[in-house]
């Protein structure tokens, strides 16, 4: 079985960080965050409806 150059595997290393960085930032923008002051007033909608 012949083995790969050097260069070969350097070109294989560069292929495959490329897809993962592509990857992350694909899903970084993909993803939605929620904003934070909409989570802060439900907090506070909720804390202070008191049952006692």
């Amino acid at each position: 079985m012949p083995q790969m150059s050097p260069l070969n595997w350097w070109f294989l290393f560069i292929y495959f960080i490329i897809l993962l960085i592509m990857f992350t930032i694909i899903n970084y923008y993909i993803f939605i965050y929620s904003s934070p002051m909409s989570e802060k007033n439900i907090f506070l909608k909720k804390s202070l409806n008191w049952k006692w």
